[in-house]
């Protein structure tokens, strides 16, 4: 168990309010009225979350967009946002971060509302943090909700990110449509407005396909089986389409796609990839050229 997991155990003491969930999603739920209001939050830290010679502005995109990814698996319209900040003395990258944030909220229709700033000691990592509201007015998928018989689908490829970082990593001026998807992702939110109401679960690519696969599986308790890794034409001319290769896409995180289950004959209502099905059992199976492939030791990201 990683130390991230047995935090949550102990922390889960402490959310009573059927809001939270549990801590078993990514958002809480709290009922407003007719509608319910999704909450998430999300912290970015300097060598962590992202490179330290990454460019400010993309630093606040991302941070932008990760949030509103954890929306769109619900299929909730963004509402507000609030911002905590952390001053490191440099006014320069300050503004550029806010124009990369500003750029997001304002192409995702999430206006800033308020937040916190704080100044942190010379020489200290930077970290920020943004907790994004949503409303949801439909049906709110959650991880929880995978049947057998259901198929398994994914709103796009996965591994671009993880090869734009390894990119990013080499030679900060790097470029490209890889570096892109690391620097860039782009919340799926009108593609889980459509999904959400059709969906039996529904949950963002965060910290790659197989370790959240799993934990789809884990929280629906049934067994998912995935056949199918999908990869772009600009990571197979990158790296090729190996068994490793496929592995090392299924594995690597922020990607922010949708990954998401249908019954069985439903046809999703946006473009999505079909990569495997779910069964009765506990579980995850993976399938490259019609044969299992042992699972790697480390299935994706964890603190």
């Amino acid at each position: 168990m990683s130390a991230e997991s047995r935090f949550l155990t102990l922390l889960r003491l402490l959310a009573h309010d059927p809001a939270a969930q549990g801590l078993m999603d990514d958002v809480a739920l709290l009922p407003v009225g007719d509608t319910r209001l999704v909450l998430t939050s999300d912290t970015i830290v300097e060598g962590v979350h992202y490179l330290p010679a990454d460019p400010p502005a993309d630093i606040g995109w991302k941070l932008a967009a990760v949030n509103l990814s954890d929306l769109a698996a619900k299929g909730a319209r963004p509402v507000g946002c609030l911002l905590n900040y952390a001053l490191a003395g440099d006014e320069a990258w300050d503004a550029a971060f806010l124009e990369g944030l500003g750029e997001a909220l304002d192409r995702h229709a999430m206006p800033l509302l308020g937040g916190d700033t704080v100044k942190m000691p010379a020489g200290s990592a930077r970290s920020y943090s943004l907790t994004a509201i949503g409303e949801a007015t439909g049906p709110v998928p959650s991880r929880a909700g995978a049947r057998p018989g259901d198929r398994l689908f994914a709103t796009g490829p996965v591994g671009d990110a993880g090869i734009g970082l390894e990119l990013a990593r080499a030679d900060p001026a790097a470029s490209g449509p890889l570096v892109d998807a690391y620097r860039r992702p782009r919340p799926r939110l009108a593609e889980g407005a459509l999904i959400a109401p059709l969906a039996g679960a529904m949950m963002d690519l965060s910290d790659g396909l197989l370790i959240d696969a799993a934990r789809m599986a884990q929280a629906s308790g049934v067994a998912i089986t995935i056949d199918h890794i999908p990869l772009s034409l600009a990571l197979e001319k990158a790296r090729g389409a190996s068994t490793a290769v496929q592995i090392a896409a299924a594995r690597a995180g922020d990607d922010y796609e949708l990954l998401f289950t249908l019954p069985r004959g439903m046809t999703p209502p946006v473009r999505a990839i079909p990569i495997g099905h779910v069964s009765a059992g506990r579980g995850l199976t993976l399938m490259i050229d019609g044969a299992v492939v042992p699972l790697p030791d480390r299935l994706g990201w964890e603190h």
